[in-house]
């Protein structure tokens, strides 16, 4: 359920997401999910990708900030309300969910969700006392 977070600081100028992408594809690693958060002169890209070391060493030497987060993947119902539902399950317990973007995966019943919540560690033990399924990114 705990799963790696990669988070680079980039330059808010045309051509640069493409650049980092670029670079991640060229190491051979699968970019599962992905968010960006921008002011008007630079940006914080958040991907979940099948290799995060991989990752933050190609990203790392060509001189770029990153971070290697733990956050949730979270496997919910793929039915109007099971992201609600799983949310306001998590504020009832008195956890702060600090941000949140979606996760793809191939299939039918499901969806998936990243979750940065404040004491990650307490959340996926009654996460998982309570039913609730991680999510992982897949190795295709």
């Amino acid at each position: 359920m705990i799963i790696k977070q990669i988070s680079v600081f980039v330059e808010n100028r045309p051509g640069r997401l493409a650049e980092i992408t670029a670079m991640i594809a060229g190491c051979g690693v699968n970019i599962r999910a992905l968010s960006i958060a921008d002011t008007s002169h630079f940006g914080i890209m958040r991907c979940i990708v099948d290799k995060p070391e991989v990752t933050e060493a190609v990203l790392r030497n060509a001189g770029l900030t990153v971070a290697i987060t733990d956050v949730i993947g979270l496997r919910i119902p793929d039915c109007p309300g099971g992201l609600a539902e799983a949310l306001k399950f998590l504020a009832d317990k008195g956890f702060t969910v600090e941000y949140a973007y979606a996760f793809i995966e191939k299939t039918e019943n499901d969806a998936y969700v990243v979750l940065r919540i404040d004491d990650a560690e307490r959340a996926v033990k009654v996460l998982k006392a309570n039913g609730y399924k991680g999510a992982e990114p897949s190795k295709q």
